[in-house]
């Protein structure tokens, strides 16, 4: 019977070598192949068109919005989809002078207790400093707000646009339920009602729907996840190359 000769620690030093470049170029693999995967799965979802769906860079500013003035976000979205579908109408300047991604009438965002702005029907005579100088708000009564931080509460910033709807619908009933009333107070107009209500719903089902789907469909994935995550155990455990 032959013996065995025992590898040289050279020779050890070379297995372990081949065995860990193998490990490498093996994961490296599954990695690429996940990618590969996931991008297949994402390019399949074709996109919607605007009156369908919610822009998702948008989605985050409606949703602290809503929780800092106790409102539903869907219902933010709303008006911003019917007032200027989500920023794309120029110029955001309506005929009787709003102004903005939500269309505020200066008085609004400012205060209607200042002066001149009875007379002329919203607009008013504010500077470009005073339109976004939340201390000049504040002596007014307005509703606009600086969500950002910046020190400017901007009708034509989304972020404080959006904070500002917000803020102004939760004052005239929203955070009580009445949605409607507030929404009425906004645009004084049935019709507008009747819009915002609709998209608000509409974005709604769609949402929940697209969740609901992206769950069921992520199950499919769990194996690759798994595979992915753990890959040196599974590897390292399962193939003997000695």
């Amino acid at each position: 019977m032959v013996k065995k000769k025992k590898p040289t620690k050279a020779q050890q030093r070379k297995i372990k070598q081949r065995r860990s470049m193998f490990l490498a170029i093996l994961a490296l693999f599954v990695l690429g192949l996940a990618l590969v995967i996931l991008m297949q799965f994402r390019a399949v979802e074709k996109p919607k068109p605007y009156t369908q769906d919610i822009p998702e860079q948008y989605v985050s500013i409606y949703q602290r919005a809503a929780k800092e003035y106790g409102l539903d976000w869907f219902l933010l979205a709303a008006v911003h989809r019917v007032e200027t579908k989500f920023s794309t109408v120029e110029p955001m300047i309506s005929s009787v002078g709003a102004i903005g991604p939500m269309q505020f009438m200066p008085c609004t965002f400012v205060g209607w207790s200042a002066e001149g702005c009875p007379a002329t029907g919203g607009v008013g005579s504010f500077t470009d400093d005073d339109l976004v100088d939340p201390a000049i708000i504040k002596k007014y009564g307005g509703y606009g707000v600086d969500a950002n931080g910046d020190g400017k509460a901007d009708p034509w910033d989304l972020e404080d646009a959006v904070f500002s709807t917000a803020n102004f619908l939760a004052d005239n009933g929203a955070k009580d339920g009445k949605e409607a009333q507030a929404i009425f107070k906004y645009n004084h107009s049935d019709v507008y009602v009747k819009d915002i209500l609709f998209y608000r719903d509409e974005f709604k089902k769609a949402w929940n729907k697209d969740i609901a789907t992206k769950i069921k469909k992520s199950g499919k994935f769990v194996w690759l996840f798994c595979l992915v995550r753990c890959h040196n155990f599974y590897l390292s455990k399962c193939i003997d190359l000695s």
